[in-house]
């Protein structure tokens, strides 16, 4: 997915149209700098408030084979532009004449979009990347427009629709298609006679005309000038809903100065004021993250390089190729940035460059307010307000913080046992065990202690101990055992289980907990969980749910990446294994589910030996999943969970098999490294780094199930791809790994089950 851009401008009221002069060579230094580093040729820049406005082009047009000078009129190529510009503005223009319906089934529209819950997908489900489709399609023999649009119906969906933000050029391939068949046009047809000569964009269209070759910025060596860049709409013929559309900045400034005029420009309305309010508001449910309108990507508050607050409910989207448009409607402000950064090959980088330049055009609208209140504009219609916040990383309060605050009044007169680790902190990191053993009115009677053990740094079995701080018995839950024994709960009257998890399914602390909920409910003692976020984020869900045995580590029906708080989890358990426990989740405050451990305030602690960080946190469903086989996953090295390898491995060519994959989110780099223990101690591996390059995107399990293949077709003998079930117990998925079948036929196989729990995990959610 390509990511929004984390900017703009917030005003609550607009005092005066003006920018601030003495900002603009801040702009100019910024898109220098970038163009010294070799991240980008030159670009085009606008910034417009009211009616006053800044543009610029700086540096070059094109380097080879001759130099150009980048010019204000330059031309283009607006990649993903074309979806919101072109496709969506065309696709409601069809649906303000009565010709579609956004909540239509897309098969009323395309009949031949059917099977695989396909008849599920409605329009709205494409506008807002939220239909399950795959990124895109297979290019292989790609031929013509029609060929492409065939393959966009036969994909099979990755996800169920409506459970997730997967962005999607096939949606858009679709939308394209679906105006050329109501309106009986093809997209650029339309599009030039409904959008863009009404609005006076003169120089914006597919295909440009020959003549206007000139002034068209070339991007790569192997793409024809005006030719468009993306492989996919070159091989459609270049017109198509995804891409394939150029532009300049200065059509680009009509285009936004219609949308900020409720849909009329210049005496001529193009779309009705509420279709433009539609469009720009969120139309995507709170449990999915991302926050999309139809078509466009809608801010929710983040910050920016400066540290400033971008505002609430301005919209915008971005383009492969370097191009981006973001608008703020409560300021009447826009700002617009186009280059050609993959000239004269794909090497250049403009991302960071995008979020400079939102924050320094936010900082030049004159009386611009950075400590506006994410959330105090109301609400536009058709909008769902996010929850407010007052920083970049939000004042969450753990299960364990709460109970503290209220002077652990649910647990006075009870004597309790607590389930806990040293990840069981409060925010200033005072241990769980020295709160409760001090708190007033309750009696801490025992610990118990999960793998691990109560330090965290033991990596076989457990054996029974005592707390050197409070002489209390620590009774191992990861020894011969698995569950609290009776002689150890006899005398309670409850138990208290606090233990930072990480959102994975054979991350033993869920069984644990599990366990000891069943024992409680057994014994009949009151049960309280203190709860903590996910640090990997309680939205997206990857992976099949179990379809085997329960074991230790697979202890549920519940997919790899379950998208759970073990809160959550706790109340599942008890309700579908019928345990009967008398149990009470005391939740997290501040927690909302799409912010990950670094935007919670709360300190990190590495929940096991191996478990070092965010980052492998982010990939261990993936990861975690081969460990069990013939190669190391980075145990015994710095890199635990963050590199594969095995000494039987090519490094580059297991590197280029899994970036052949072209998975959202992550890249592989070849590597070589030396593990002091475990798996291959002291002897030389080749393998790969992995690098997250958008962990919003990411799917890791799709990481896993790459590297398994990668496994499969290089090493099928050596790496003991059968010991994949241990950790998957997905029979069907493990087939298809040892068959080589595409990640998307293996993902296909997940929906019913995926679907049944999308239902049965709504029924369990705390937090929004």
């Amino acid at each position: 997915m390509i990511r929004p851009l984390l900017l703009l401008l917030a005003l609550a009221a607009v005092a005066s149209a003006q920018l601030q002069p003495e900002v603009i060579p801040e702009i100019e230094t910024a898109i220098r700098l970038a163009i010294s580093e070799g991240r980008l040729p030159g670009g085009v820049v606008w910034v417009e408030h009211g009616t006053e406005h800044y543009e610029k082009a700086i540096g070059e047009r094109a380097v080879e084979p001759e130099r150009e000078a980048m010019t204000s009129d330059t031309i283009f190529d607006a990649a993903s532009l074309t979806k919101v510009i072109a496709t969506t503005t065309c696709v409601m223009k069809l649906v303000e004449q009565g010709k579609v319906e956004v909540d239509a089934a897309v098969a009323r529209y395309l009949p031949e979009f059917v099977g695989e819950n396909k008849e599920r997908v409605t329009v709205r489900h494409l506008l807002t990347h939220t239909s399950g489709n795959k990124p895109g399609i297979a290019t292989g023999g790609l031929a013509s427009y029609e060929d492409g649009i065939a393959r966009a119906c036969q994909n099979p969906l990755g996800d169920a629709p409506g459970t997730l933000i997967r962005y999607s050029d096939i949606n858009f391939i679709l939308l394209g298609e679906i105006v050329h068949r109501v309106s009986g046009k093809t997209l650029d047809e339309y599009a030039a006679a409904e959008v863009f000569r009404p609005l006076g964009m003169k120089d914006t269209g597919f295909r440009p005309a020959v003549e206007l070759r000139p002034r068209i910025a070339p991007t790569t060596r192997s793409t024809g000038r005006g030719v468009v860049h993306d492989p996919t709409a070159g091989k459609m013929g270049g017109v198509a809903g995804h891409a394939g559309l150029f532009t300049t900045a200065g059509d680009l400034a009509r285009f936004a100065r219609m949308l900020l005029a409720d849909g009329e420009l210049d005496g001529v309305r193009v779309l009705k004021s509420e279709t433009v309010k539609l469009m720009t508001s969120v139309q995507t449910p709170d449990t999915i993250p991302g926050r999309r309108g139809l078509g466009w990507d809608i801010d929710t508050g983040y910050s920016g390089p400066r540290g400033k607050w971008f505002p609430l409910g301005s919209y915008g989207h971005t383009g492969w190729t370097g191009t981006s448009l973001w608008i703020d409607p409560f300021s009447q402000s826009f700002v617009i940035f186009l280059s050609n950064r993959n000239h004269p090959t794909e090497a250049g980088n403009v991302l960071p460059l995008r979020q400079l330049l939102g924050t320094l055009a936010a900082e030049c609208v004159r009386g611009f307010n950075f400590a506006r209140v994410p959330g105090a504009l109301p609400p536009r219609p058709g909008t769902s307000t996010p929850p407010a916040r007052a920083s970049s990383t939000a004042n969450v309060l753990t299960g364990l913080d709460v109970l503290v605050r209220d002077s652990f009044a649910p647990l006075r007169g009870l004597r309790v046992a607590l389930i806990t680790n040293h990840t069981g902190i409060d925010r200033q990191r005072r241990r769980n065990i020295d709160l409760l053993a001090k708190a007033e009115g309750v009696t801490l009677v025992a610990l118990f202690s999960p793998e691990h053990g109560l330090a965290g740094k033991a990596d076989a079995k457990v054996g029974d101990t005592r707390d050197e701080a409070t002489g209390l018995p620590v009774y191992s839950l990861y020894g011969e055992g698995r569950a609290p024994k009776a002689e150890h709960l006899a005398g309670l009257d409850a138990l208290v289980f606090d233990i930072q998890d990480i959102g994975c399914r054979f991350y033993t602390y869920n069984s644990t907990l599990g366990e000891s909920l069943a024992a409680a409910a057994k014994a009949k003692l009151k049960y309280f969980v203190l709860d903590r976020p996910n640090p990997i984020g309680g939205v997206l869900v990857d992976g099949p749910v179990r379809d085997g045995a329960a074991s230790f580590t697979a202890w549920h029906d519940v997919p790899v990446r379950h998208g759970l708080t073990l809160g959550e989890l706790a109340q599942m358990y008890n309700t579908e294994r019928a345990l009967g426990a008398d149990l009470t989740v005391i939740p997290c405050e501040g927690w909302t589910r799409d912010l990950w451990g670094d935007q919670t305030g709360l300190p990190w602690v590495n929940p096991s030996p191996n478990m070092r960080g965010l980052y492998a946190a982010t990939l261990y469903p993936g990861v975690g999943l081969i460990e069990f086989c013939h190669v190391s996953v980075g145990r015994g090295t710095d890199r635990p969970f963050e590199q594969v390898g095995a000494p039987y491995i090519d490094d580059r060519a297991f590197a280029a098999a899994l970036n052949a994959e072209s998975l959202a989110g992550v890249r592989f780099i070849p590597t070589r490294f030396t593990p002091s223990s475990y798996l291959f101690a002291g002897m030389d591996c080749g393998g790969v780094q992995i690098i997250v390059t958008d962990r919003d995107s990411l799917n890791p399990v799709e990481v896993g199930l790459a590297l398994a293949r990668a496994l499969q077709r290089q090493h099928a003998t050596q790496w003991k791809g059968e010991r994949l079930a241990k950790l998957l117990v997905h029979p069907a998925t493990e087939a298809g790994v040892r068959e080589l079948s595409e990640i998307g036929a293996m993902k296909a196989t997940w929906l019913p089950a995926r679907e049944s729990y999308a239902e049965r995990r709504r029924k369990v959610l705390i937090y929004r």
